[in-house]
């Protein structure tokens, strides 16, 4: 076997000794027993011993035991040096009058600004040791002072430091400490991503507070244009992008609805998405799956859809309320690899506090939906005995056959239909039209007549009165039951005027009218929601780009023909 191939082993001075009585004993060397099957190198000192080693690659050491206990023991602080060098940390040895007896090759790299903080720091430390003060020391089985490691923060050059100082203990009878041993390490990025992440808990409690008293002043578009203002503030000062937007998740069609945008471009809102897996971009596979997704490069990764026009990577997290995916958040940057995982991390903190602030509008939505309710149900409940004796009385006094007062007491119990009629058409809420015109005479109304209006509606007594109204008025009216037909319709055919609910199968209200506006930019479109409803925030989103009005249902015909009038030009009364 060739030297290069066989084990190594060192052999340091009398183990070396060949003949009877040299080294080990009788008999031939051990260089010479050993060299048959090894790689033998023989040394004369401890010192050479101790820089072969360090070398390495030996398998074993021959020394007799007198020069074996010292190079055992100098390989002992040889490989806890190794490792005081090798660790990211930097450690020194810090006496009473501050200066450093001994520092690691990290403790090296620091400044001396650094180095200066840390002495002052072990000095500090190392009085309250010896003071046995702040409850940093107490009194152990063996009657000596057991002492406690002292953790400290310091800031220097724009950066922050840790430093943990322990006690050298020293066998005396007074327990004085006089060297502590530190640890040092640069804790700037944890730092720094705790007080974001602090910045954006923040944030998001700002975010979800939304007092119920002060909402219940405002109009719902004004109540929806202040979650969206909040979300757009607070996006900017939190994260860095070129635009972001929000979609939210339609439980029935899977749809994610675009409610919020900021600097995204047209054609990106007209892009249909849905929460699957694949086929539907980023945004369709992160409310699939609820996984956020980090998109390093547009170009390259076969998800990416269109958004910003130059945007070069994105990042999207899931709309997460009480674990269910409720939609996702997305923000692009138009740099390339602009995210990274604390990016990740800060979305989808700030993620929860979004959905949490749509969460509670919902819910007072429904809330005045069910006060509305309750208080009808009231209302009707308390006047309905009253009206019974108002027709019971009135029909007494005609079966008298009183001629004289026929007349007025027919005119009480017409109004007391009508006041039925009514009570009945608000119990239905947001699916009726409150009041009629019918039975009377036809006007063709100036503003009114001759318009050609499309009217777009679920609820189909709903835009049969809105057709019979506007008709009456000598308008043109087409209706159509779903947002399908609508955007067919606005295709096919120019009008006037657009009316359309806002919540309808396959297409929002907005999208309607964005529709409308591509066809003819300026085509006035009023929205109808029931009760303030606006799941896909439809109002604020078509009011930022010159919607004509909004009704909520359910509403009175002379209000209503009032807000048709007013789109179509005419001057307030």
């Amino acid at each position: 076997m060739a030297d290069a191939d066989k084990p190594r082993v060192l052999i340091l001075n009398g183990a070396a000794v060949d003949g009877p009585g040299g080294g080990l004993g009788s008999g031939p060397g051990v260089s010479e027993l050993l060299g048959e099957h090894y790689d033998v190198r023989v040394v004369s000192s401890t010192e050479d011993a101790m820089s072969a080693l360090r070398d390495g690659g030996y398998r074993a050491v021959f020394a007799e035991v007198g020069d074996y206990l010292p190079m055992e023991r100098e390989l002992v602080g040889d490989r806890s040096s190794l490792v005081l060098n090798t660790i990211g940390e930097g450690v020194c040895i810090v006496d009473q009058a501050g200066e450093m007896s001994w520092s690691n090759k990290r403790m090296k790299t620091f400044s001396d600004p650094i180095t200066d903080k840390v002495k002052r720091v072990c000095q500090q430390a190392m009085g309250i040791f010896n003071a046995q003060a702040g409850g940093f020391a107490a009194a152990g089985e063996d009657g000596h002072i057991q002492y406690k490691s002292k953790k400290s923060t310091f800031e220097s050059e724009d950066r922050y430091f840790e430093v943990i100082c322990s006690p050298i203990i020293e066998n005396n009878d007074a327990d004085q400490v006089k060297q502590v041993v530190a640890v040092v390490w640069d804790s700037t990025n944890s730092k720094r991503l705790q007080s974001k992440i602090d910045a954006i808990d923040a944030s998001g409690r700002e975010l979800a507070r939304l007092d119920a008293n002060e909402l219940s002043k405002l109009a719902p578009p004004q109540r929806l244009k202040l979650l969206q203002d909040k979300i757009i503030k607070f996006s900017k000062d939190l994260m860095h992008f070129d635009h972001f937007n929000i979609r939210l998740l339609d439980r029935d069609s899977r749809k994610l609805e675009m409610v919020i945008s900021e600097g995204l471009p047209p054609e990106a809102l007209e892009i249909d998405l849905y929460a699957q897996p694949e086929g539907n971009g980023i945004s369709g596979y992160v409310g699939a799956t609820g996984r956020s997704y980090i998109c390093h490069d547009t170009e390259k990764d076969p998800r990416y859809v269109l958004g910003l026009q130059h945007g070069k990577s994105s990042l999207t997290v899931p709309l997460m309320l009480f674990d269910e995916v409720i939609g996702v958040y997305n923000i692009e940057s138009e740099q390339t690899g602009a995210f990274n995982e604390d990016d990740r991390q800060f979305a989808e903190i700030f993620g929860r506090y979004v959905a949490l602030a749509l969460n509670i509008l919902d819910l007072l939505v429904v809330e005045r939906y069910t006060t509305s309710t309750s208080i009808t149900d009231s209302v009707v409940h308390e006047m309905a005995e009253p009206l019974a004796d108002i027709a019971t009385n009135c029909q007494g006094l005609l079966d008298q056959d009183n001629a004289q007062a026929s007349g007025p007491l027919q005119s009480i119990l017409r109004d007391v239909e009508r006041i039925r009629e009514t009570i009945k058409q608000v119990q239905q809420g947001p699916k009726a039209v409150v009041g009629s015109d019918e039975g009377e005479a036809e006007v063709v109304d100036p503003v009114i007549g001759g318009k050609r209006i499309l009217v777009a509606d679920d609820e189909s007594n709903i835009r049969e009165t809105i057709k019979s109204v506007l008709t009456r008025r000598g308008a043109e009216v087409e209706i159509c039951k779903d947002g399908y037909e609508a955007c067919s319709l606005l295709g096919s055919t120019g009008f006037d005027l657009i009316v359309s609910d806002i919540r309808m199968p396959y297409r929002n209200g907005y999208e309607i009218f964005a529709a409308a506006q591509r066809i003819k930019e300026g085509t006035p479109v009023l929205l109808m929601t029931g009760f303030g409803y606006d799941p896909h925030h439809s109002i604020v989103r078509a009011s930022t780009e010159g919607l004509a009005g909004v009704l909520f249902k359910p509403f009175k015909v002379d209000e209503f023909v009032g807000e048709v009038r007013k789109a179509l030009g005419a001057e307030a009364d």
